[in-house]
C-alpha cells in the first residue's frame, strides 16, 4: 500500500490533472472560470480572498522551489539545508496561517450565506474542505520540522518530489520512515491534484498574460456618457 500511495499514486494524480485539464478545455471552455460571488457579498469577499490566495500562492511556489530544487544546485550555491528549513517553516508558517484565516473567511460566508450557498457546487465545498485541510495539515507538520532543524527530513520529501519526476521505480523508498503528519499532507495534496480539472480551480492555469502585448486601448464611456448614447 505505501508503495501505490508514494509510487503510483502521484502518477494517477498528475495524469488526471494534465489530461483532465486539457479535456475541459476543449469540450467545455465556457466552465473555465473561477465562477465569482462578487456580486453576491463582496464586502465578506475581499479580506477573506486576498489573504487566501496570496498565502496559497506563496505556498505553491514555495513548495515547488523547495522540493524540485536539485541538491546539487543548493550545495553550489551553498545553502545550507538548515537554513532551508528555517526559511521554509517560517515562510510556510506565515503564509499558511494567512491562507488558513482567509480560507476560514471564504467557506464560512459560502455556507452561511444563503444565496452563496445556492450558487455553489458540491465540488466548490469539496475542495475548499480539501485546502483547508491540506493547510492544516501543513501547520501542523511545522511542529515535527522544528524538532528537526538540521534539514533531513526534508531532503527525504526533496528525493521523492524529483523521484517521481525522475520516473524513479523507488521513489516511494525514499519517503517509507517518514512522520505521518508528512504522509498525510502528501495524499491530501495528491488528492487536491486529482480532483483539479473538475473545480474551480482550473482558473489558475488561465493567467492573463495575452494582455501584456494586447494592442490597443479599451474605452470605458461614463454612466453619463452611456446615457447619452444609448444605441452604443
Amino acid at each position: 500500500m505505501h508503495g501505490f500511495i508514494f509510487g503510483i499514486y502521484p502518477y494517477i494524480a498528475l495524469s488526471v490533472l494534465l489530461i483532465g485539464s486539457v479535456a475541459r478545455y476543449e469540450r467545455d471552455p465556457f466552465t473555465w472560470k473561477s465562477s465569482s460571488s462578487q456580486l453576491l457579498r463582496r464586502k465578506q469577499l475581499i479580506l477573506g480572498s486576498v489573504l487566501f490566495h496570496v498565502g496559497v500562492l506563496t505556498i505553491f511556489v514555495g513548495h515547488l522551489v523547495g522540493l524540485l530544487t536539485p541538491l546539487a544546485l543548493l550545495e553550489a550555491m551553498h545553502i545550507g539545508h538548515e537554513l532551508k528549513q528555517i526559511t521554509a517553516v517560517v515562510v510556510g508558517g506565515v503564509a499558511g496561517v494567512m491562507a488558513l484565516v482567509g480560507g476560514i473567511m471564504l467557506i464560512w460566508r459560502r455556507l452561511a450565506d444563503p444565496r452563496i450557498r445556492a450558487s455553489s457546487s458540491t465540488m466548490d465545498i469539496i475542495i475548499l474542505s480539501l485546502l483547508l485541510l491540506q493547510l492544516c495539515l501543513g501547520l501542523l507538520t511545522i511542529t515535527v520540522s522544528l524538532q528537526n532543524l538540521d534539514g533531513g527530513e526534508m531532503v527525504k520529501f526533496m528525493l521523492w518530489a524529483q523521484a517521481i519526476f525522475m520516473f524513479d521505480a523507488n521513489a516511494a523508498s525514499y519517503v517509507e520512515d517518514a512522520p505521518l503528519l508528512f504522509e498525510l499532507h502528501i495524499v491530501t495534496g495528491l488528492t487536491i491534484f486529482l480532483l483539479f480539472p473538475f473545480s474551480r480551480l482550473v482558473h489558475m492555469l488561465s493567467v492573463p498574460l495575452r494582455y501584456l502585448w494586447r494592442p490597443g486601448f479599451q474605452i470605458v464611456r461614463s454612466r453619463k456618457g452611456a446615457k447619452n448614447h444609448p444605441a452604443e
